[in-house]
């Protein structure tokens, strides 16, 4: 073996850890600029949710105002006008409405 090929063999082997270490950073930068963000994010509309209650306004994702008459364990009833009712997805429901206005 002569000094060329060892030199080539050992660059070979830096280059392969390079770059796995790049794919890390990689992963590492996704996660702390974009996963954890959305996932506390979610975290936050999740406990919004579960703090709502009978009498509360909420906007429901399709832009709907209304006041919850009742709460299921899927779904709420909201009123929309004055003895219209309807059952809503919980998932469905985007904020309170004073939040909503503050935004």
């Amino acid at each position: 073996m002569n000094l060329t090929s060892i030199l080539l063999q050992a660059t070979a082997g830096q280059s392969q850890w390079s770059g796995i270490l790049m794919m890390v950073v990689i992963v590492a930068i996704f996660y702390f600029f974009m996963i954890r963000p959305q996932q506390k994010k979610q975290k936050e509309v999740q406990k919004a949710r579960e703090a709502l209650k009978v009498g509360d306004s909420i906007i429901t994702a399709g832009g709907i105002y209304g006041t919850i008459r009742e709460i299921g364990d899927i779904y709420m009833s909201i009123e929309i006008a004055n003895g219209v009712n309807i059952r809503i997805d919980k998932t469905s429901v985007y904020a309170s409405a004073a939040d909503a206005k503050q935004k």
